[in-house]
């Protein structure tokens, strides 16, 4: 007999949980380690004293009684006498922080640009996969244990800012789907410190959003979406899912963020390129409000890359890029000088 049966049924079961225990942060490691993700393991007293510089991060924060995870990409030639923007990107439900890195582009722009991109990540049942945030009205495990994602976003931006060289007057948010959701709510709860949101397939999920400022917003939206409708209403269920969610209208989307900023009627400009067209309604100070519509555009990022499942979301537009286009939105966009 071995050693484990020897001690008996009990004490092997215990024996097993403790070698499982000590596994398993081993294999995480050696995951991040692959994905080319250095840990940071402790937050400096401030920026300049930071020894973390340019690559890809990876940080474990404890908030609300779990230990949330969140990645840092740093452009090279990080440094630490300037003062950088920063971009949130928030994944869709069922996504994480670290798997949806590439999907939307943000990297290279980076890179090209000088930000940093912050990528989030949400709860779930499963500890680093199938993840969403509590949007609101939408989505999944974040939404029914009702998570504190604004206050995990504000003690996160607390902890990028003492990490890295953050221009605090431009900070942005931006999310696919439920990521999007996200990204709207923000605008709503935490607008002393997010200077503009770009929101792409997903549309605001709480009532009574009063900002502290009016938040200047690009949004884009396919007209055949499947999953949250242009037009509103109950959208298919996602996969695995047997409870469709009610979205507001592009419609009632456009009417509402236009009362919150003070945009009236007609708007200041509108573009078109092929299937997609920009419609932009200035409001109070330097606020607007930018919807493109993408004709026979589905649950997609426009411009975007193949994603898994693609066959289910629909047609992706190539006219935009959105990724670009958000970018060119922000750098319009601050709180003022940098802080």
């Amino acid at each position: 007999m071995g050693s484990l049966a020897r001690v008996g049924r009990p004490a092997a079961w215990v024996a097993g949980l403790l070698m499982m225990m000590m596994v398993l942060p081993a294999f995480a490691r050696f995951r991040e380690r692959r994905q080319g993700l250095k840990r940071i393991e402790s937050i400096p007293a401030s920026c300049r004293e930071s020894r973390y510089g340019s690559g890809d991060w990876i940080r474990t924060l404890p908030f609300g009684g779990r230990n949330r995870r969140y990645v840092v990409h740093v452009p090279p030639g990080y440094d630490r006498g300037r003062r950088y923007p920063v971009v949130l990107f928030f994944h869709g439900g069922g996504g994480d922080a670290v798997h949806t890195r590439s999907f939307p582009g943000w990297e290279g722009l980076a890179d090209a640009e000088g930000f940093l991109v912050v990528y989030p990540d949400g709860t779930g049942i499963m500890k680093n996969r199938g993840h969403s945030f509590n949007a609101g009205s939408c989505c999944g495990y974040a939404r029914d244990h009702q998570v504190d994602d604004v206050g995990f976003t504000a003690a996160l931006l607390d902890e990028v800012e003492r990490t890295f060289c953050v221009d605090k007057a431009r900070v942005y948010a931006t999310g696919f789907s439920n990521g999007a959701m996200m990204s709207y709510r923000l605008a709503c709860e935490l607008s002393s410190r997010i200077a503009a949101i770009g929101p792409v397939s997903g549309t605001l999920g709480i009532d009574n959003c009063r900002p502290s400022r009016p938040v200047p917003v690009i949004h884009f939206h396919g007209t055949a979406d499947p999953y949250e409708p242009y037009k509103g209403g109950k959208g298919r269920p996602f996969p695995g899912k047997f409870k469709a969610n009610v979205f507001r209208s592009m419609n009632d989307m456009t009417q509402t963020w236009r009362g919150i900023i003070g945009a009236p009627d007609p708007p200041a400009s509108t573009v078109r390129r092929g299937g997609a067209t920009g419609v932009t309604w200035r409001g109070r100070g330097q606020s607007e409000f930018t919807l493109w519509t993408l004709e026979g555009g589905g649950h997609t990022w426009p411009g975007g890359g193949k994603i898994p499942g693609a066959f289910l979301l629909g047609s992706v537009n190539r006219d935009v890029t959105a990724t670009q286009l958000i970018w060119g939105f922000f750098r319009r966009h601050s709180m003022g000088p940098a802080a």
